[in-house]
């Protein structure tokens, strides 16, 4: 039965959202021009308009949850992004896989900003909220799905299947209702993806911020006045959009295959670039607020990064980076909408910041290479820089859009090697970052000529020296560049160590936080420079084989061939593959598949045997068992040392009809390194290719081969009873007992032959690790054999890439330094700002 409440309430709430938020523009624009006696009247119009925005907004929200969670498929979006294999924590990530549900997403951290700044701003409130709303009105319009004529403005995530799919099955039942949907994209199937996106949209609309007390000042003539309550939101942005790039950083190392975290995708670099264009926004904001000067650039810098924002998000969602980027939306139609969005934006912004540019204050006095102006002003060029060489680039698919829209040809095409490419240049741009950093930090807390400069840098420079030597030599770094990254990441970590060494003696803790984030850029670089530049593949074809005639020769000569049970060398570990197991709810770990079996219902199996983890007994042989995402298998890899066992690694993949295999690694970590590892083929045991059958005659205790294992014939027993199967008086039930060895395990096959009356049947014993199938073809009394018929196809095997990434901690650690050190200036600026607008000079 089809339930249509839930899609037309949540239908009904976006179109409440969209008229509240062009309701709450109105009013908060008339409240911010009102006369004084008026202002308290629209005031409290404007908050109840929002209040009712909000809770449409959440009503939204809700309502497409509640039609994942209760898998009602007879609407598209829940068809096409959920199913009931799926538990709790990946039905929240197929909330937001889709356009729409990111919308929402968006949508919703938007509410939740605005609801904070109408409570924490006095002044700011009519102005900042003006440009919230009308924000939201275009967010809001992304997922109306109002369709006029040929015009269509937004795609609603509340249709109904029928309606959006004109499948055979509707004319003949329009009430039909799907079984299942078709589930989440594998590669989100994983925690990360719970809560990376989340972060990243709270970064994207965190931007909005600092952009709406900007426009709220240019409009209001408070050219400077917005920068004090903008700048502990404009750090708080960049620490979210900061978080949301190293979780999806982390993410991709945890999930993906292509051996890293960072891989320079047009998706990666669409949000590294607002995140860059943030940081020196900060920085020059911070410059005006000490000395008064570069007020201009950091108007420019705060549009360009919301202004980006939206960039990215049309990049992202209108399907213009199909072909060059692996995980970019397809175009649902809005790309004019979304273009659209961001042109009345930039308009808009330009427009005020043009209209107002000869009166926004300057300062006339020329920078000092000894001030900290002149520092703060060549770190923004060089991190404006580091934006422009990346979404140049990106943007290519954008520009050969256009040219063809007006009937041209463009033949540009992004760099085939993006990591080459990119890294060339931004690993100098990076260097100069991280020397700025340390040297300016100096000009910052201390006035300074050239020769206090000098004696300020003498001691940080001796031991940042010395430790870059001790990196070098131990670290065998040996090219010039990365020698060059070394010393300038040395450097600022020294430097910036030196200074917040005497901040916290002098002062509190709370001016720290610039020293921290800086400390964390040098982690950083040579955590980079260690996992990404001296990472290190360890797995060798040694077999001769050619494992895909797709792969490229180097792809074949990168990977490792593992025979289930077969002890195989990798550098200083020999590798076992132990066979394929599954997740099983409530029972911590892994379990072997051999120990299941499954039923015709999703994540359903049964156990054969006992269930044992950690000493402990969960399930009982015949009892049901949940699993969880039952198409995921995990293959087990034992490592070993000097023959004593050290750790397991379980990489996972699946096989997906529309994708092809479908791999995730499994990393091992060390204090120093990780050994990261991933399956690129598997053996696929479904449909197996049997070979011709053989046959042999053996008597009890003998010992023969099948294909290259030793078998044992240990004895035959006869059978009272059989599971499955009754057995009636004069029925004669034999099993055979085989032992088969693999290497170090002991396998048993157990075919079974049973008589009844004229007629014979065969249960045979199938190992699919092994390729062997065993029937009991014939009992043989007068001469005491067993006749058995063997048939063998592939053994069990994976193909696995090994790589060590040398020092990776150090880069994780940096990005916790970096954050901690955001949240120390958030904390510091905001109080800063409470403090004046108590005093009501905000």
């Amino acid at each position: 039965m089809i339930n249509t409440f839930a899609g037309n309430l949540g239908h009904f709430a976006v179109i409440l959202a969209f008229v509240s938020a062009v309701v709450a523009a109105y009013s908060y624009y008339q409240y911010t021009i009102a006369p004084e006696m008026e202002k308290a009247n629209w005031k409290r119009f404007s908050r109840a308009v929002f209040y009712i925005h909000s809770l449409a907004s959440v009503t939204i929200a809700i309502s497409l949850f509640e039609i994942i969670y209760n898998h009602r498929f007879e609407y598209f979006y829940a068809y096409s992004h959920s199913s009931k294999a799926l538990p709790v924590h990946y039905m929240i990530s197929s909330f937001w896989e889709g356009q729409e549900g990111a919308f929402i997403l968006w949508i919703f951290w938007n509410v939740v900003l605005g609801l904070i700044l109408i409570h924490t701003n006095k002044f700011w409130e009519g102005p900042v909220m003006v440009v919230f709303a009308l924000v939201q009105a275009f967010l809001v319009s992304m997922i109306l799905g109002v369709v006029i004529g040929d015009l269509k403005i937004g795609s609603s995530p509340f249709i109904l299947l029928r309606d959006a799919m004109s499948a055979p099955i509707f004319q003949i039942n329009p009430d039909f209702v799907p079984e299942d949907g078709t589930g989440l994209n594998p590669l989100l199937q994983n925690i990360w993806m719970v809560i990376h996106p989340p972060t990243l949209f709270l970064g994207y609309a965190s931007t909005l911020v600092p952009f709406a007390f900007l426009i709220g000042g240019l409009a209001t003539k408070k050219y400077s006045e917005w920068v004090r309550p903008a700048l502990p939101w404009a750090i708080f942005s960049a620490m979210i959009l900061g978080m949301g790039i190293i979780m999806g950083a982390y993410w991709a190392y945890v999930t993906l295959n292509f051996g890293g975290y960072w891989n320079w995708d047009p998706v990666e670099n669409a949000v590294y670039v607002p995140w860059l264009i943030m940081i020196a926004a900060i920085h020059t904001m911070i410059t005006f607020k000490k000395s008064s000067t570069a007020l201009k650039s950091s108007i420019v810098l705060v549009i360009a990064s919301f202004i980006l924002v939206l960039y990215a998000t049309f990049l992202v969602r209108s399907g213009v980076l199909g072909d060059s980027s692996v995980h970019s939306f397809t175009d649902l139609g809005l790309s004019g909408q979304l273009l659209i969005y961001m042109l009345f934006f930039l308009f808009v912004a330009v427009f005020l910041a043009a209209k107002n540019w000869k009166n926004i204050p300057t300062s006339e006095k020329e920078a000092s290479v000894y001030s900290r102006e002149f520092w703060i002003f060549i770190g923004a060029i060089t991190l404006s820089l580091m934006a422009f060489q990346v979404i140049l680039p990106t943007s290519i698919p954008v520009w050969n859009a256009i040219v063809e829209s007006l009937g041209g040809i463009s033949n540009m095409a992004p760099p085939a090697d993006q990591v080459g490419f990119y890294t060339k240049f931004q690993l100098w741009f990076a260097v100069v970052l991280a020397l700025l950093t340390a040297v300016g930090q100096f000009f910052w807390w201390n006035k300074i000529d050239g020769k206090m400069l000098r004696e300020a840098l003498v001691m940080p420079y001796i031991i940042s020296v010395i430790l870059s030597a001790v990196i070098i030599v131990f670290g065998k770094v040996y090219d010039l560049a990365y020698i060059i990254v070394v010393l300038a990441a040395t450097f600022t970590i020294v430097a910036n160590a030196t200074i917040l060494t005497k901040l916290i003696k002098k002062t509190t803790f709370k001016l720290a936080g610039g020293s921290l984030a800086h400390i964390g850029l040098g982690l950083i670089l040579i955590g980079v420079m260690f996992s990404s530049g001296y990472s290190e593949i360890i797995s060798f074809n040694m077999s001769g084989l050619t494992y895909s005639n797709s792969w490229e020769d180097e792809l074949n000569k990168e990977h490792v061939l593992l025979w289930i049970n077969k002890p195989t060398q990798i550098k200083e570990f020999t590798a076992i593959y132990r066979g394929r197991q599954k997740k099983v709810e409530g029972v911590p770990g892994y379990v072997n598949v051999n120990l299941l079996k499954s039923t015709d219902n999703t994540n359903e199996a049964i156990a054969l045997e006992d269930i044992t983890a950690r000493g402990r007994t969960y399930f009982k042989k015949g009892e049901k068992v949940t699993l969880i995402l039952e198409e995921n298998d995990y293959f087990q890899i034992d490592y070993f040392k000097d023959d004593v066992y050290k750790f397991s690694l379980n990489p996972m993949s699946q096989f997906n009809s529309s994708m092809g295999l479908i791999s995730s690694p499994d990393s091992r970590r060390f204090v120093n390194r990780d050994l990261y590892t991933f399956v690129s083929a598997i053996n696929d045991y479904e449909d197996p290719e049997w070979r011709e059958d053989e046959f042999f005659e053996v008597s009890p205790g003998e010992t023969f081969y099948i294909s290259d294992f030793v078998t044992t014939f240990e004895s035959g027993e006869v059978l009272t009873e059989l599971d499955g199967i009754e057995l009636k008086e004069g029925d004669v039930a034999v099993k055979a007992k085989l032992v088969v060895m693999d290497y170090d395990k002991e396998k048993r096959l157990e075919p079974i032959f049973i008589i009844r009356g004229n007629q014979v049947g065969r249960i045979p014993s199938v190992d699919n690790e092994l390729g062997v199938k065993v029937e009991l073809e014939n009992i043989l009394p007068e001469s005491n054999k067993f006749s058995f018929k063997v048939n063998r196809y592939q053994k069990d095997y994976v193909v696995l890439k090994a790589i060590v990434k040398p020092q990776i901690n150090i880069l994780w650690i940096g990005t916790i330094i970096m954050l901690i050190g955001f949240s120390v200036a958030i904390y510091r600026r905001y109080d800063e700002f409470s403090k004046m607008r108590d005093k009501g000079l905000e």
